[in-house]
């Protein structure tokens, strides 16, 4: 009996100190933007896919911009649509109404190398619940494609193996969402930059 009294107090330990992680506040992906920046980088972002647009009515093929997370954050943040690759746009939306999803309250995004990270607040029961991804974004027969590698809930690193199939049965769900203009033939991130590709 002793056994199993330790072992009960271990695993209400492992579980609180499980609820704390989840509902702790995460170190911020990057500093809030002043609103002068802000609009800034939304006049940098219309101008660069005016650019995609401009290349396309000329006829030029292979045109490709590159987004920095300022710009694809400003673009968020004006409620303006994000470029198709930006997860956070299908993030935001809700699904059928049967299934909503949580309202996302605030949102930053960043580039590293190869990799875009997304940071979400949400509440949960009347909760502040922050959800940080990370991953690979990509395209497949003209939709966007996202491979996670890092996922968190407040400060609990959740295994990917544990969310994986769960979040590409949302993508799926909203796929109309993910789908790429005609005119685009591949996003990704490179170099610490959202590129777009023309066709």
């Amino acid at each position: 009996m002793k056994i199993y009294r330790i072992v009960r107090w271990v695993v209400l330990a492992a579980l609180m100190a499980a609820v704390f992680l989840a509902l702790r506040k995460p170190e911020a992906l990057s500093q809030p933007q002043p609103d002068s920046d802000r609009a800034a980088h939304k006049q940098s972002f219309d101008a660069k896919l005016q650019q995609l647009e401009d290349a396309r009515s000329q006829g030029e093929s292979g045109t490709a911009i590159r987004l920095t997370a300022d710009e694809v954050s400003s673009a968020l943040a004006t409620g303006q649509s994000a470029p198709p690759a930006s997860p956070a746009a299908g993030a935001a939306r809700p699904a059928a109404a049967t299934d909503q999803l949580p309202s996302v309250q605030q949102t930053q995004i960043t580039f590293e190398r190869d990799v875009v990270r997304g940071q979400f607040l949400t509440q949960l029961s009347g909760k502040d619940v922050y959800v940080s991804v990370a991953g690979h974004l990509g395209s497949k027969d003209g939709y966007v494609t996202f491979a996670p590698t890092e996922f968190k809930i407040g400060d609990l690193n959740v295994p990917v193996w544990l969310v994986n199939d769960a979040l590409q049965k949302k993508l799926a769900e909203q796929r109309d969402q993910l789908k790429l203009p005609d005119f685009v033939g591949d996003v990704h991130v490179d170099n610490g930059e959202l590129v777009i590709v023309e066709k």
